[in-house]
């Protein structure tokens, strides 16, 4: 729901002059989710909307679509030709100093840069900054409320869930022994999330030995492998309810496929789970002591345990990264690596903590959610952190051996 008060409120609070939100053909769906616009066709012409920091909002709009914000407070100014637009755009824009935009400078922030180059060259004829509305973004587009929390929980506990199936299937087929491959593990995860109501936007990773080596693996038919007794294996799967505006649950776990787990992928795990531990510790603390808590110190918590261990080079990708409608949200990500991610991790959002080890034959990644309530409480969603690797046949397969 649009609140122009909250959002006045945290403009000003930012030492901005104004927000300006943009947008042509839904190319702005941080924006469009701020002004209320998710669901609504995106039209085919450009719209801006300012939020000054006191005084009423101006709509900019094409004549051929004038009232497609007319649901938002404000006075409207209707263009045709191009010549109107800059017009409209000079005169609402005229006197301010500091305005935000979904933009980030340089190569600095990919999940908020959706304004195009020259239209914030444009922009910047008129005012004297342009800086990157962020945080702004995170506040009202990032956070979460109560039914978004108790939706994920409700996904949490499917996904969890899903583990189980997954674990006994494969140790089932390998006692009995029958075939089961990794494409296979993934169509009865998706059924078991289809059963429950959840959708996802692309299908789990089941990866076997050097498979769970790659972070983003892609199980398809051309590459379907066997899992067999002795095989390592790493599941990384994520889904929301099938509702409007449901966010998702992420979580990574390994097994062995045996009854006792060979030290060298447990001394790596430990590793991993030491990282994973030492992340979620500095947010604790952080909030605790309440500390203003930038993302990227998160990230580098959890890779100094990782690179004291000897496997720095093996960490090939961010800590974890924000979580909300899309498993990759747009909120703060968990990063020092890809980018110097310097917003702050705000009470109510959600990122997952994923650490990871990736050597040739195998990987390593442990990953659960956390989520920070409106008190500041720390909150991991996924169960309880997984603490060794799972031993499938010994845990999994006593139905076999009875």
């Amino acid at each position: 729901m649009f609140d122009l008060t909250a959002i006045q409120a945290a403009v000003r609070g930012a030492g901005l002059d104004g927000w300006l939100l943009y947008d042509f053909r839904g190319s702005n769906v941080l924006a469009r989710r701020v002004l209320d616009l998710e669901g609504r066709p995106a039209g085919s012409r450009r719209f801006f909307y300012l939020v000054p920091a006191e005084g009423e909002p101006t709509r900019i709009v094409h004549r051929i679509e004038p009232a497609v914000l007319d649901h938002l407070p404000g006075r409207t100014r209707v263009y045709l030709r191009w010549q109107e637009l800059e017009a409209a755009l000079a005169e609402a824009l005229s006197g301010l100093g500091r305005v935000a935009m979904e933009y980030a400078p340089g190569l600095s922030n990919p999940y908020i840069s959706r304004v195009d180059g020259g239209t914030v060259e444009a922009v910047r004829r008129h005012v004297g900054e342009v800086v990157s509305s962020g945080d702004l973004i995170q506040q009202f587009e990032a956070t979460w409320d109560d039914e978004q929390w108790a939706m994920h929980l409700e996904a949490d506990r499917h996904t969890r869930a899903a583990f189980e199936l997954a674990w006994g299937l494969i140790a089932d087929r390998v006692l009995a022994g029958q075939t089961v491959t990794e494409c296979e593990v993934q169509r009865a995860i998706l059924e078991h999330f289809d059963r429950h109501g959840l959708t996802t936007y692309s299908p789990p990773i089941v990866g076997v030995n050097a498979h769970g080596a790659d972070p983003h693996f892609e199980n398809s038919p051309a590459n379907d492998t066997a899992i067999r007794e002795g095989d390592f294996v790493l599941l990384d799967l994520w889904a929301k309810l099938d509702r409007p505006r449901a966010v998702y649950s992420d979580l990574t776990r390994v097994a062995y496929v045996g009854d006792t787990v060979p030290e060298r992928y447990e001394s790596v795990f430990a590793v991993v789970a030491a990282a994973r531990d030492a992340a979620i510790e500095h947010v604790r603390t952080a909030f605790a002591a309440g500390r203003r808590l930038p993302a990227w110190e998160v990230d580098d918590a959890a890779r100094r345990v990782i690179e004291a261990a000897g496997y720095g080079d093996r960490f090939v990708h961010r800590t974890g990264h924000n979580i909300g409608q899309e498993v990759h949200g747009n909120g703060a990500a968990i990063d020092n690596l890809e980018t110097h991610e310097e917003r702050l991790i705000l009470p109510r959002t959600c990122f997952s903590i994923e650490p990871g080890i990736y050597l040739d034959d195998f990987g390593v990644r442990s990953e659960v959610d956390v989520f920070v309530d409106a008190q500041g409480q720390v909150h991991v969603t996924g169960g309880p952190p997984q603490q060794r690797v799972v031993a499938l046949l010994r845990e999994y397969g006593s139905r076999h051996r009875s």
